[in-house]
């Protein structure tokens, strides 16, 4: 949703081909301009768009739709993202241009994630202005999230340099499906991400989501390695995503990988797009799920998108005081210092300061 009236920014017209941004991360084929951004990576001929709506092959060059023109832009507690352990109680500059290398049948967002730059009302709203209004808010980070972030990749990196240079965090909520090398670049510039893991199932991936589980556990072990502030989400889909042994194996796996440290955020699930004749989520499936994660080895397990659940309250692994307090996207307490527990004095996993 955007704001009524946006600082700095003006109504965005139609771009015209030749004003098209050209993309990172192409390579010429026999078949036409290949994206190498992410594993969908689509061949293109003249004229062309990419599967993620907003790539086009113009003048025999790969060019982005999405640059500069987000069509929605926010001010979001940190906690909406979700990141618990990322400098709690924060603001975060929101912003999202339309489009997604994705085509989950349970998107929230579907109505910029499933369409093109060229179809949304949009802003002109260029990085350094991005980087003044969050500095001018009070805002501790840029979020490039609401629809997927690998899409407008290259309006993300821009920004996000700025940001760096700036002193303002930058952070991912994306469905890690990228590429390697595009990722270790866009690391470089990263602070956080909330990755989307939506099953631990090949033929689920695909028939809910129209991509594949492995590229975005790849993802994981690189957010890892770089050193980028990692917490995952897992959106549980009654009859798709609720099967107690995939999400067994799914925290097994996680634990043996070495993101047992790394918040684990089990969603519920409400009708909406393609799913709308499913139910929500059962409460008891969420809690099942929760224990099933605390048992295999997770330290920080949530369970969100439920009003008024005990489940969303930080406990320290050591001692199990509560030492983050919360209702809704609002923080209630804090009892932790320079990242420590105050009960017990043990370092409690994240970014604090």
């Amino acid at each position: 949703m955007l704001p009524d009236y946006l600082p700095g920014a003006e109504a965005y017209s139609d771009q015209k081909d030749t004003g098209l941004k050209e993309a990172m991360f192409q390579e010429e084929t026999p078949r036409g301009i290949m994206c190498r951004i992410c594993p969908n990576e689509c061949v293109l001929k003249e004229g062309e768009l990419s599967q993620c709506h907003n790539r086009k092959v113009v003048k025999s060059k790969l060019r982005t739709l999405a640059y500069g023109n987000p069509c929605s832009v926010n001010i979001d507690p940190i906690e909406k993202k979700p990141l618990y352990h990322f400098f709690p109680g924060s603001k975060a500059y929101s912003i999202a241009t339309a489009g997604c290398n994705l085509a989950c049948l349970n998107c929230q967002n579907w109505s910029i994630s499933q369409t093109s730059p060229d179809k949304t009302r949009n802003y002109s709203f260029s990085p350094d202005k991005v980087v003044e209004e969050s500095i001018r808010t009070n805002c501790k980070s840029i979020a490039y999230t609401y629809s997927e972030p690998v899409t407008f990749y290259e309006y993300a990196w821009d920004t996000a340099r700025l940001a760096r240079s700036a002193g303002i965090k930058n952070i991912f909520k994306s469905n890690g499906y990228i590429n390697r090398e595009p990722l270790e670049k866009i690391c470089g510039v990263l602070d956080a991400a909330n990755i989307d893991l939506k099953s631990f199932n090949d033929t689920t991936y695909l028939r809910l989501s129209g991509g594949k589980l492995q590229p975005v556990l790849e993802s994981l072990k690189v957010y890892r390695d770089k050193g980028v502030w990692l917490e995952i989400t897992n959106l549980i889909v009654p009859s798709w995503t609720d099967k107690y042994e995939e999400i067994k194996a799914m925290c097994n796996w996680l634990v043996k990988n070495g993101f047992s440290e790394n918040p684990l955020h089990f969603s519920r699930f409400y009708p909406v797009y393609r799913l709308e004749q499913l139910p929500p989520t059962p409460l008891e499936t969420l809690t099942t799920a929760a224990k099933i994660a605390t048992d295999e080895g997770m330290k920080y397990v949530y369970v969100g998108n439920v009003p008024g659940n005990e489940m969303a309250d930080t406990k320290c692994p050591h001692c199990g005081t509560v030492i983050i307090k919360r209702t809704g996207y609002r923080i209630d307490f804090n009892r932790t210092k320079d990242g420590k527990c105050l009960t017990c004095n043990r370092p409690v996993a994240g970014v604090w300061q």
